[in-house]
């Protein structure tokens, strides 16, 4: 076997043998979700704009807040 066809027999030897590994690979994943049932999805929390009642209450908060902090220093 001359030199040349053993470096091509080792490439291709390489190359099934990565081509088996992803496959294997992937199968586990594969079975790994199936195990794992169903995927649920989470819902996107919308963002609610805040009526003007409770932008009021916010407010009041911080500003209590504020206050007590000064008043202990």
């Amino acid at each position: 076997m001359s030199h040349a066809s053993m470096l091509k027999a080792r490439r291709q030897h390489q190359k099934t043998k990565k081509l088996l590994d992803v496959a294997a690979k992937q199968a586990k994943r594969l079975a790994k979700q199936a195990l794992a049932g169903p995927a649920v999805k989470k819902e996107k929390v919308k963002k609610v704009k805040l009526t003007k009642e409770e932008l009021g209450r916010q407010d009041a908060k911080k500003s209590s807040a504020g206050a007590g902090k000064k008043g202990a220093s």
